[in-house]
Protein backbone atom coordinates (compact mmCIF):
# COMPACT_ATOMS: atom_id res chain seq x y z
CA UNK A 1 0.00 0.00 0.00
CA UNK A 2 3.24 2.03 0.80
CA UNK A 3 4.43 1.62 -2.71
CA UNK A 4 1.01 2.22 -4.03
CA UNK A 5 0.61 5.88 -2.08
CA UNK A 6 4.42 6.82 -3.24
CA UNK A 7 3.22 5.92 -6.98
CA UNK A 8 0.18 8.24 -6.45
CA UNK A 9 2.33 10.85 -5.31
CA UNK A 10 5.33 10.48 -7.77
CA UNK A 11 2.76 9.83 -11.02
CA UNK A 12 -0.22 12.67 -9.63
CA UNK A 13 1.65 16.23 -10.81
CA UNK A 14 2.13 14.53 -14.24
CA UNK A 15 -1.47 13.65 -14.76
CA UNK A 16 -2.48 17.24 -13.82
CA UNK A 17 -0.10 18.48 -16.18
CA UNK A 18 -1.42 16.46 -19.09
CA UNK A 19 -5.22 17.42 -18.25
CA UNK A 20 -4.83 20.78 -17.92
CA UNK A 21 -3.12 21.25 -21.24
CA UNK A 22 -6.15 22.76 -24.23
CA UNK A 23 -5.65 21.83 -27.89
CA UNK A 24 -7.56 23.31 -30.57
CA UNK A 25 -7.98 20.74 -33.19
CA UNK A 26 -9.98 20.54 -36.31
CA UNK A 27 -10.55 17.86 -39.18
CA UNK A 28 -9.73 18.07 -42.60
CA UNK A 29 -12.43 15.29 -42.73
CA UNK A 30 -15.28 17.21 -42.10
CA UNK A 31 -17.22 18.86 -45.21
CA UNK A 32 -18.21 21.43 -43.30
CA UNK A 33 -21.42 23.65 -44.37
CA UNK A 34 -22.81 24.32 -46.99
CA UNK A 35 -22.34 27.97 -48.09
CA UNK A 36 -25.66 30.57 -49.19
CA UNK A 37 -26.09 30.84 -52.89
CA UNK A 38 -24.49 34.25 -52.48
CA UNK A 39 -21.48 34.93 -54.74
CA UNK A 40 -21.74 31.70 -56.67
CA UNK A 41 -23.25 28.99 -59.07
CA UNK A 42 -23.79 25.68 -57.74
CA UNK A 43 -22.91 23.83 -54.40
CA UNK A 44 -19.77 24.44 -52.22
CA UNK A 45 -19.67 23.34 -48.87
CA UNK A 46 -16.90 25.50 -46.41
CA UNK A 47 -14.68 23.90 -43.70
CA UNK A 48 -13.01 26.89 -41.67
CA UNK A 49 -10.02 25.28 -40.32
CA UNK A 50 -7.79 27.87 -38.90
CA UNK A 51 -8.91 31.62 -38.31
CA UNK A 52 -6.40 33.98 -38.18
CA UNK A 53 -5.31 34.90 -34.75
CA UNK A 54 -2.21 36.72 -32.57
CA UNK A 55 0.22 33.53 -33.78
CA UNK A 56 -1.44 32.44 -36.78
CA UNK A 57 -1.46 35.44 -39.65
CA UNK A 58 -3.83 33.86 -42.27
CA UNK A 59 -7.07 31.89 -42.46
CA UNK A 60 -6.93 28.26 -43.61
CA UNK A 61 -10.34 27.30 -45.63
CA UNK A 62 -11.15 23.96 -46.66
CA UNK A 63 -13.31 24.56 -49.99
CA UNK A 64 -15.56 21.71 -52.22
CA UNK A 65 -17.22 22.53 -55.00
CA UNK A 66 -19.14 20.41 -56.81
CA UNK A 67 -18.81 19.84 -60.23
CA UNK A 68 -20.49 22.77 -62.39
CA UNK A 69 -19.97 25.25 -59.10
CA UNK A 70 -17.98 28.79 -59.72
CA UNK A 71 -17.42 31.89 -57.75
CA UNK A 72 -17.92 35.23 -58.77
CA UNK A 73 -14.71 37.39 -59.62
CA UNK A 74 -13.55 38.47 -56.61
CA UNK A 75 -10.23 39.90 -54.94
CA UNK A 76 -8.85 39.79 -51.32
CA UNK A 77 -6.87 42.50 -49.52
CA UNK A 78 -4.05 40.14 -48.94
CA UNK A 79 -2.73 37.54 -51.06
CA UNK A 80 -4.25 34.11 -51.36
CA UNK A 81 -3.07 30.61 -51.83
CA UNK A 82 -4.72 27.67 -53.18
CA UNK A 83 -3.88 24.66 -52.81
CA UNK A 84 -5.80 21.96 -54.86
CA UNK A 85 -6.14 18.67 -52.72
CA UNK A 86 -8.77 16.95 -55.05
CA UNK A 87 -10.36 17.11 -58.12
CA UNK A 88 -10.27 19.24 -61.13
CA UNK A 89 -11.10 23.14 -61.68
CA UNK A 90 -10.78 26.06 -63.31
CA UNK A 91 -8.74 29.65 -62.47
CA UNK A 92 -8.92 32.81 -64.00
CA UNK A 93 -7.54 36.43 -62.87
CA UNK A 94 -8.97 39.04 -64.82
CA UNK A 95 -6.87 39.70 -68.21
CA UNK A 96 -5.05 37.18 -68.20
CA UNK A 97 -6.59 33.52 -69.96
CA UNK A 98 -8.26 30.81 -67.70
CA UNK A 99 -6.32 27.65 -66.57
CA UNK A 100 -7.33 23.99 -65.80
CA UNK A 101 -5.97 23.25 -61.74
CA UNK A 102 -6.04 20.01 -60.29
CA UNK A 103 -4.77 18.05 -57.91
CA UNK A 104 -1.61 18.83 -56.42
CA UNK A 105 -1.18 22.37 -57.69
CA UNK A 106 -0.81 25.42 -55.37
CA UNK A 107 -1.29 28.89 -56.63
CA UNK A 108 -0.34 31.95 -55.59
CA UNK A 109 -2.75 35.32 -56.27
CA UNK A 110 -1.54 38.06 -55.30
CA UNK A 111 -3.73 40.69 -53.64
CA UNK A 112 -6.50 43.02 -55.10
CA UNK A 113 -5.86 40.55 -58.29
CA UNK A 114 -9.49 39.91 -59.23
CA UNK A 115 -10.06 36.25 -60.14
CA UNK A 116 -12.32 33.61 -60.13
CA UNK A 117 -12.02 30.14 -59.36
CA UNK A 118 -14.26 27.09 -59.59
CA UNK A 119 -14.47 23.35 -60.29
CA UNK A 120 -14.94 21.94 -63.55
CA UNK A 121 -17.83 21.16 -65.42
CA UNK A 122 -17.60 17.00 -65.37
CA UNK A 123 -15.96 17.16 -61.58
CA UNK A 124 -15.75 18.33 -58.47
CA UNK A 125 -12.54 20.40 -56.62
CA UNK A 126 -11.59 20.53 -53.08
CA UNK A 127 -8.58 23.31 -51.98
CA UNK A 128 -7.09 24.48 -48.94
CA UNK A 129 -7.45 28.59 -49.34
CA UNK A 130 -4.91 30.57 -47.30
CA UNK A 131 -5.61 34.26 -46.47
CA UNK A 132 -5.52 36.99 -44.28
CA UNK A 133 -9.14 37.24 -42.84
CA UNK A 134 -9.37 40.80 -41.10
CA UNK A 135 -11.02 42.65 -44.01
CA UNK A 136 -14.06 40.55 -46.08
CA UNK A 137 -13.46 39.13 -49.41
CA UNK A 138 -14.53 42.33 -52.06
CA UNK A 139 -16.88 40.74 -54.80
CA UNK A 140 -16.45 42.64 -57.88
CA UNK A 141 -18.56 41.07 -60.78
CA UNK A 142 -21.13 38.08 -61.13
CA UNK A 143 -19.74 35.34 -63.33
CA UNK A 144 -22.20 34.15 -65.64
CA UNK A 145 -23.30 30.69 -66.30
CA UNK A 146 -22.61 30.90 -70.08
CA UNK A 147 -19.16 32.86 -69.14
CA UNK A 148 -18.29 29.50 -67.39
CA UNK A 149 -19.50 27.37 -70.04
CA UNK A 150 -17.75 29.14 -72.47
CA UNK A 151 -14.76 28.59 -70.37
CA UNK A 152 -15.31 25.06 -69.54
CA UNK A 153 -15.65 24.10 -73.65
CA UNK A 154 -12.45 26.08 -74.64
CA UNK A 155 -10.34 23.82 -71.57
CA UNK A 156 -12.46 20.42 -71.94
CA UNK A 157 -9.83 19.11 -73.76
CA UNK A 158 -6.64 20.48 -71.49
Amino acid sequence: MKKYIIFLLLVQPLLTFAQVASYQITSYNVEGTKAPNTHYLGTAWLNTMMQENNSLPYNITKATFKANSTLDWHKHATPQTLIVVEGRGYYQEKGKDPIVIKQGDILVCDKDIEHWHASSKENNITYLALYGGKLPTIWTEVLTQEYYDNVAEKLKNK
